[in-house]
């Protein structure tokens, strides 16, 4: 399906002609244009870069990290974790390449699978996604809050409280939606900020820390050295689990990190040349936040000056205490504030992303339909900002009565939203004939990468849900496998009893009638029966 149109004579005639191949491209997949598209590849790698925000998961799981493994897991797992996500990353890279839309994985699934499944897995695939996307914007906002809460009692009487961080965080939730609401046509220029605020912010940051440092920590210290302190009291798990137990729950820091490049996928509709741009910015958000982090991450541990002193901060706070020791009270302060500025600024485009996912979906009739409407004047998707602040809000009240609620929430995100990535890169391995690929391609290595993908993804949904406290109290309670079990609970029992019988997955709009998506393709229908 295309859109005739003059061509262009001006200078920005060659800019014209891709816009149009874009608004063609989604034409075909069944969409009119109705997003603002006038973000470039530097701006839909901002985005992704912005989320994952290696200084938000990192200073904010800093303390988990310390007492779940120590400085060895955390510098080696971030390697790992690095490492295998940048499979994941091609894969998905593979495919929004050749499926650039809003709804991201949800379509995808529903775009590869066969046409009589395509429904089913839309809807698992949309849900748990959707879990995701809300988690992580939690994770994120909720970190801030913390952070915030925290330095507050630097230099002052004030005590921070459950309630007062949750208030806090809802503020904070409110800034991140009246900036979507009113400001769209700014956001891409604060990602601008954010990109420079995450690159070189942070390598300023690093840098500072380790100049300034009394003494550095030897490499053995950083590298090597294990610590679990999970237990009660500062003791540990004991013969109730073993190193390697301790260790995998240790990398949850780093692949909570590394997580929310979909957010590339989602911006699509907005981003020119999205076939192109919209790949390499999720594989260059990967990339560069796994160098900035690791680097981050190194100046932090060389950098502390006692480790019992930074694991039992009385600021409740490791990276403060650290840039306390190094800096003295007053530039703690000013540096702790640029860590701040950086995590809200990643709050605010996960907001975005979160948003712009719920707006496909609701186009799609997954949401209802009152969240699919752009506002003519801002043109931003108003209903779902404010629908993604809400639900964010909701899922950090556990945390006026658990001392967990942070870990379980970035647990949530990272599961959620790999189980969302996994399930299309698993459709796809299995119905490679129904996948045309787009512009980036793997070629041979596609099926190897995507085997390799699917199989980490498996490894951390479970590893993910293990209690990382002992022992297990009210109090200490991973409620991860909670939230994952009521989505999964809720997107199948939904399916089975009523959502099937009106849930036709993606759909588009041709000659003004409304049908799935590649059940008009005759030659989709003739290759599916003969594989």
């Amino acid at each position: 399906m295309s859109i005739r149109r003059r061509s262009s004579v001006h200078a920005d005639g060659e800019d014209l002609q891709a816009l149009h191949h874009d608004e063609d491209k989604l034409a075909e997949m069944g969409y009119k244009q109705e997003l603002n598209r006038s973000w470039g590849l530097a701006h839909n790698f901002g985005i992704s870069f912005s989320i994952i925000s290696v200084v938000t998961g990192i200073t904010t799981l800093f303390s988990f990290g310390l007492t779940v493994g120590g400085p060895g897991v955390m510098t080696v797992g971030w390697i790992i974790v690095t490492f295998m996500t940048t499979f994941v990353g091609l894969s998905m890279a593979e495919i929004v390449s050749a499926i650039p839309t809003s709804g991201g994985p949800y379509f995808w699934a529903a775009t590869l699978a066969p046409v009589s499944q395509a429904p089913f897995w839309s809807w698992m695939t949309g849900w748990f996604n959707l879990l995701g996307q809300v988690a992580v914007t939690t994770g994120i906002t909720f970190g801030c809050a913390g952070l915030i809460s925290t330095l507050g009692t630097i230099n002052g009487n004030y005590e921070p409280s459950a309630g007062k961080t949750l208030g806090i965080y809802a503020a904070l939730l409110v800034s991140h939606g009246t900036v979507n609401t009113f400001g769209v046509n700014i956001l891409r220029y604060l990602n601008n900020t954010s990109i420079v605020l995450h690159s070189l912010g942070v390598f300023a940051i690093g840098v500072a820390v380790l100049a300034k440092a009394p003494h550095h920590q030897s490499a053995k210290f950083v590298f090597a050295k294990f610590n679990d302190a999970t237990g009660e009291e500062g003791s540990t798990w004991g013969d109730r689990a073993t190193p390697a137990y301790v260790a995998v729950c240790g990398i949850l820091m780093s692949q909570y990190t590394i997580t929310g490049f979909d957010a590339s996928a989602h911006l699509s509709e907005e981003t020119k040349k999205a076939e192109w741009s919209a790949p390499i910015g999720v594989l260059m958000s990967i990339v560069v936040s796994g160098i900035f982090g690791f680097f981050y991450l190194l100046s932090l541990l060389f950098s502390i000056q006692d480790f019992d002193r930074t694991v039992s901060s009385d600021y409740g706070q490791p990276v403060l205490q650290i840039f306390v020791d190094v800096f003295g009270v007053d530039g703690a302060i000013v540096v702790m504030t640029l860590v701040i500025i950086c995590v809200w600024h990643c709050g605010l485009f996960s907001m975005t992303s979160n948003s712009r996912m719920m707006f496909g979906f609701s186009r799609d009739r997954g949401l209802p339909r009152i969240f699919h409407k752009v506002d003519k004047r801002f043109k931003s998707p108003i209903n779902t900002v404010w629908l993604a602040a809400f639900l964010a809000f909701l899922l950090a009240i556990p945390s006026l009565g658990s001392t967990v609620a942070f870990a379980a929430a970035t647990s949530i995100a990272t599961i959620g939203l790999y189980i969302s990535y996994g399930l299309p890169i698993l459709i796809g391995l299995l119905y490679p004939s129904l996948f045309t690929k787009g512009p980036f391609h793997l070629g041979v290595f596609s099926r190897p990468i995507a085997l390799i993908s699917v199989t980490w993804i498996c490894f951390i949904s479970i590893v993910f849900c293990l209690p990382t406290a002992n022992p297990v109290t009210s109090q200490t309670l991973n409620y991860t496998p909670v939230a994952v079990g009521i989505i999964l609970f809720f997107a199948l029992g939904s399916w089975f009893v009523w959502a099937r019988k009106w849930f036709t997955g993606p759909i588009r709009q041709v000659e003004g009638h409304t049908v799935v998506v590649g059940q008009e393709d005759p030659e989709r229908i003739a290759e599916e029966e003969k594989s």
